[in-house]
């Protein structure tokens, strides 16, 4: 997968006051995804986009569109939250 594909699936970062707590306690993030996007694009999307391997991912269908969350190794969440400048 490019770059180019990816940011085709990931569409943007998510970020409210209960993914704060999920990304702190259990190492999670929220994504904004195309509603065409499955779970192996995804996970794969992500490792592309961010060079970070993501454990698990659920996704659910909101108002704001679908939404993917990312589970990530001990630590990892924090990390890529600063980089992409959501903390």
């Amino acid at each position: 997968m490019n770059v180019e594909q990816a940011r085709s699936i990931i569409v943007r970062p998510y970020i409210t006051e209960k993914i704060y707590t999920k990304m702190d306690k259990e190492d999670i993030l929220a994504f904004i995804v195309h509603d065409k996007a499955d779970k192996p694009s995804i996970k794969e999307a992500i490792k592309t986009l961010y060079n970070v391997e993501a454990v698990d991912v659920n996704t659910a269908r909101t108002i704001y569109g679908k939404k993917a969350f990312v589970k990530f190794q001990t630590g990892v969440a924090r990390d890529l939250a600063t980089k992409l400048g959501l903390v």
